[in-house]
C-alpha cells in the first residue's frame, strides 16, 4: 500500500514510543492516518516518534498512560475522543516480558499489562469506535508453542489475548469492526535477545528464514490488517515469525 488509504482515520497505538509500536505508528502515518501513541516513561522517545509522525503531514499526539492502570486507560481514551472525536483503528502493542519463575506480584504485573490492560483498552475504545473500525493486537508465537523454558507465565498472557481476539471478532461483527491478532516470532527490538549474541545465533537457527524480523516488517502486517484490503479478515491470527511455527 503506497497511497494514503488511511486518510481521515484516527489510529491509537499503545506502546508507540519504541519497537514495534513506533514502527507501526510510522506505517499508519505514512498511509495518512492521524496517530495517537501512548507511552509510560520514555517521554523523549515518544517525542522523537511524534516528530517523525508529524513530518508525514498528519495530526499526531502522545499520551502518557500505563496500560496496567484502568484510570490511565480511561483518561487516554477520553483524551483521544476529545481531540479527534472517535477512534477508527486500535493497535494493542504495549506489553512486557518477564521470564523465569515469577513471584505472585510479578505474575500479576505482567498479566495486568498483557491481558487486563489489553482488554480494558479494547472495551473502552470500542465505545467510541466507528463502524468498520479495526483492532489489531500484537501477540507472540509463544502463545501457540513454547519451545523455550521459563516463559510459561508470559506465554499464557499471549494465549489469552488470542482467545479474546476470536471472541471479540464475533461480538463486534455486526458493526463491521474486524479484530485480529499478530503472533510475532523473534523481532529485532530492545525486548529481544540480540541476534548477534551467542543465544541469538542459536535462536536464528530455529527460524527457517534464518533471521529476526525487523519491527517495520511487523508494522507492515499491522498496516495491512488496519487497511481496506483486510475488510473480510477477522478473528484471525497472522504469524510474522519467519516460518518458526511452520
Amino acid at each position: 500500500m503506497s497511497e494514503k488509504v488511511l486518510s481521515g482515520k484516527v489510529a491509537v497505538v499503545t506502546g508507540g514510543s519504541r519497537g514495534i509500536g513506533a514502527a507501526t505508528a510510522r506505517r499508519l502515518a505514512r498511509l495518512g492516518a492521524a496517530v495517537v501513541i501512548t507511552y509510560v516513561r520514555q517521554a523523549e522517545k515518544a517525542k522523537a516518534v511524534l516528530d517523525e509522525l508529524r513530518a508525514e503531514g498528519v495530526r499526531a499526539e502522545a499520551v502518557q498512560a500505563d496500560q496496567a492502570d484502568r484510570a490511565h486507560v480511561t483518561a487516554m481514551v477520553d483524551a483521544v475522543v476529545q481531540q479527534f472525536g472517535r477512534i477508527d483503528i486500535l493497535v494493542n502493542s504495549a506489553g512486557i516480558f518477564l521470564p523465569g519463575e515469577l513471584s505472585t506480584a510479578d505474575r500479576d504485573a505482567q498479566t495486568a499489562v498483557n491481558v487486563t490492560g489489553v482488554a480494558d483498552t479494547t472495551y473502552l475504545a470500542l465505545k467510541h469506535m466507528s463502524d468498520g473500525g479495526r483492532i489489531v493486537t500484537l501477540s507472540s508465537a509463544l502463545g501457540t508453542r513454547t519451545g523455550t523454558p521459563g516463559v510459561a507465565d508470559y506465554a499464557a498472557t499471549k494465549a489469552a489475548v488470542s482467545a479474546y481476539t476470536r471472541a471479540w471478532a464475533n461480538d463486534v461483527a455486526p458493526r463491521r469492526i474486524t479484530v485480529n491478532v499478530i503472533e510475532c516470532g523473534l523481532i529485532d527490538t530492545d525486548m529481544a535477545v540480540p541476534p548477534d549474541s551467542d543465544l541469538g545465533r542459536v535462536f536464528v537457527q530455529t527460524i527457517p528464514l534464518r533471521r529476526y524480523a525487523s519491527a517495520d516488517e511487523v508494522g507492515a502486517a499491522v498496516a495491512f490488517l488496519a487497511g481496506p484490503d483486510a475488510a473480510y479478515i477477522t478473528g484471525s491470527t497472522l504469524r510474522v515469525d519467519g516460518g518458526a511455527l511452520a
